[in-house]
């Protein structure tokens, strides 16, 4: 790639790779993106949407492509029983992941609240009939990659990657390889897969854990700490797709979710098994 862009944005690190150089105008719409996305929906900030909605509830007008992560998230909430859902970010917050960072319980787990009766996500934006706090950090930042890459494209990057630490898409002929890292070691890969034009997301229950047995993915029909499954990998068409599934197959089978997405795993389990789609294309180490 001729040009490399790094920065941090919604709390990870991104760089952008593009084969044509990346104008200075460019750079700073990639860093405008993120900021705008950020203070629509970080529940760590004081200043952005979702905290007013978690403190009043009500309204909150979202952009376009507010609509599409809405549906993503009900979908997923629906074929996984509320075990995805939006409404886990009081739960997150309540076992010590909140937006002081203390890392320290202050309750019992107990499952989300019900979506139905309280969240209504419409085309034009999202509505709590009463405070709640929500969390879109299942498919959220796998959308701002996508964001992102739809602005490289807008401006005639036909070969570009966006990557969010292990969240990316790709545009460009051909294929590259990436390799899988291994939850308990980051120094090697557990296998490789090829991307081409498309998405490859990663989540991995070790890469925010604050105590025994806590750790960022929860299971909202009990608001408990997912323990079975380690770490998923997901190849889908746009990264925001992969994310949520990713965030999925932490709590449902794939079999679960192939009627309804075209997409291709590999998952992790606690015990050290692994499992992968037929048509991965890649492998796993021996």
């Amino acid at each position: 790639m001729a040009d490399s862009f790094g920065f941090d944005a919604i709390g990870t690190r991104w760089r952008v790779d593009t084969s044509a150089p990346l104008a200075r105008g460019e750079r700073d719409g990639l860093l405008r993106l993120a900021e705008e996305y950020d203070a629509l929906y970080s529940r760590f900030r004081e200043d952005s949407g979702i905290t007013a909605l978690a403190v009043s509830g009500g309204f909150l007008a979202l952009p376009g492509h507010g609509a599409a992560l809405g549906r993503l998230l009900r979908t997923l909430h629906d074929l996984t029983g509320g075990g995805v859902s939006p409404l886990v970010g009081e739960r997150l917050a309540a076992q010590g992941y909140d937006a002081e960072y203390s890392f320290v319980p202050t309750q019992e787990p107990a499952p989300a609240r019900a979506w139905d009766g309280l969240l209504e996500w419409t085309a034009d934006g999202v509505t709590l009939a009463r405070p709640a706090l929500l969390d879109v950090g299942a498919a959220g930042k796998g959308q701002l990659v996508d964001l992102m890459l739809a602005h490289l494209v807008a401006g005639g990057h036909e070969d570009a990657i966006v990557d969010a630490s292990g969240d990316m898409r790709r545009t460009g002929a051909g294929s590259i390889t990436v390799a899988l890292e291994h939850p308990y070691d980051p120094t090697s890969a557990i296998g490789t897969v090829r991307l081409g034009s498309g998405a490859l997301c990663a989540s991995a229950s070790n890469r925010r854990v604050w105590g025994d047995g806590l750790h960022h993915v929860l299971d909202g029909r009990t608001g408990r700490c997912v323990d079975t499954v380690v770490a998923t990998w997901v190849l889908a068409r746009d990264a925001m797709t992969a994310d949520g599934l990713c965030t999925a197959l932490f709590v449902a089978d794939p079999a679960d979710l192939a009627p309804v997405f075209d997409f291709d795993y590999v998952l992790m389990y606690s015990d050290g098994r692994a499992r992968t789609s037929a048509a991965l294309p890649g492998a796993l180490f021996p």
